[in-house]
């Protein structure tokens, strides 16, 4: 008896306490949510960076387009010991002679042509980039996937705390109801131990639901990014937006699965790779430019005491490995069997998408139809508890029958909240398998 009373006023503390918290705590909206995981996410955020990264390799100034120019200047300084015999035979011998040489020069160096490489490689750096929205896409569209189940999950346990409530209630005043009656002589003391034990089983099964439900709003803030106390509610109202026939949503996933778009792209990047590699076949041509400065201060035993040069020089080179042992054809070799497996994963994949679309289509019609069927049998329980608390107060049938009925509503009131959110998660997963998902209601 202490025990339960004890439970019965945790219970009652709790309740006091979270009811007008829930007064001033703001409904956190599913469009809200989303626009927050879209901004604070840390996995979004990683793939926009590596988006940037892959815009900035793109450019032009990264594609060897450009000619390049560089800068040169040296000075050398030095002090020698010279004996020197000229023509006329006159000797001069010197020690410790200084000299001198200054030079600085801009280069200037230009591929004309290099086998058509770096047009193929910039080809692949747009793909690249190309490749790298897609999925950061995905990305996004995995992080949805996982913000709503979690979202879905705080509105279940949100629902499920209101229906223990209920639950509690019932058994409270059924308690109550007992307890006159035994005091009464109408009833026996089993029915009321009976009463009671419902009552705390009753009491900690919203104890531990309340905890689930905290334990989920704070997962929900982890995919937010956000680190704050999870004071907030969410929306419990669930919306099917599914419009497509079947053969209709299947056509879409041939050209809008994100998955099968990022293959098409490493196809497309394996082919320029492939082309990139043959042109190590042809030669390259090249432009050179020279503008230098040369000053010399030569010492005393030189016919030139001091020579300085400045001019312009330029010219056109032309580069061919004509054979190098054999490398470029091994890497077009192996440029062609990479193609050939990107064209075979993507057969692969596409085979495994059209399983999953098939298995998500009649998952997701099931989980309608098992909706739609707990939603009967909550009415079919809520007409017989009603019936039975009924002939309950009449005392026409003991408390245990009533207690069976009770259960049958509450596991049927449950199992509806649960086939609701499981149908619109299904939902969202045949959405994503399409490549609708980012352009549905949630």
């Amino acid at each position: 008896m202490n025990y339960s009373k004890y439970i019965l006023w945790v219970v009652l503390c709790i309740t006091c306490v979270s009811t007008p918290a829930q007064t001033i705590e703001k409904i956190l909206s599913k469009e809200e949510a989303l626009q927050l995981a879209l901004e604070n996410n840390y996995g979004i955020q990683i793939s926009n960076n590596n988006v940037e990264i892959a815009k900035n390799n793109k450019n032009l100034l990264n594609t060897g387009f450009l000619p390049t120019v560089t800068g040169n200047a040296g000075a050398i300084y030095n002090i020698d010991n010279t004996e020197a015999t000229f023509s006329n035979g006159n000797v001069t011998s010197l020690e410790g002679a200084e000299s001198n040489r200054y030079n600085a020069s801009i280069n200037l160096n230009y591929t004309l042509f290099d086998g058509l490489g770096r047009r193929y490689n910039y080809k692949q750096l747009k793909e690249q980039y190309n490749l790298s929205e897609l999925q950061a896409r995905e990305t996004i569209e995995n992080t949805v996937l996982q913000l709503f189940s979690v979202y879905y999950n705080v509105a279940k346990l949100s629902e499920d705390v209101v229906l223990l409530k209920q639950n509690l209630k019932i058994s409270q005043d059924r308690l109550e109801r007992v307890n006159y009656q035994f005091d009464y002589g109408q009833n026996t003391k089993l029915a009321v131990l009976n009463a009671e034990v419902d009552v705390n089983n009753d009491s900690i099964n919203l104890l531990n639901t309340k905890q689930l439900l905290e334990n989920s709003k704070r997962d929900l803030y982890v995919v937010l990014g956000k680190n704050e106390l999870p004071n907030f509610n969410v929306d419990t109202l669930v919306s099917f937006g599914l419009q497509p026939t079947r053969d209709e949503l299947y056509k879409k996933v041939s050209v809008n699965n994100v998955t099968l778009k990022q293959l098409d792209k490493n196809i497309l990047i394996s082919d320029f790779q492939l082309k990139s590699n043959k042109s190590g076949y042809l030669p390259s041509i090249g432009l050179t430019g020279t503008y230098g400065w040369n000053k010399n201060n030569n010492n005393a035993a030189s016919f030139v005491a001091t020579s300085t040069n400045t001019g312009l020089s330029g010219g056109i080179n032309l580069s061919w490995d004509i054979f190098n042992g054999g490398r470029n054809r091994t890497q077009v070799q192996n440029a062609k069997i990479n193609l050939n497996n990107q064209k075979l994963q993507k057969q692969q994949v596409a085979l495994q998408i059209s399983r999953d679309f098939n298995n998500a289509w009649e998952d997701y019609q099931n989980k309608l139809f098992v909706l739609q069927t707990q939603e009967k049998n909550v009415q079919t329980s809520t007409d017989n508890f009603n019936r039975t608390e009924e002939r309950f107060k009449l005392g026409q049938i003991t408390s245990i029958e009533f207690r069976q009925a009770q259960l049958n509503l509450i596991n049927a009131k449950n199992a509806k909240i649960g086939a609701k959110y499981e149908a619109k998660l299904a939902e969202l997963q045949l959405m994503q398998l399409s490549g609708d998902l980012l352009n549905s209601s949630f």
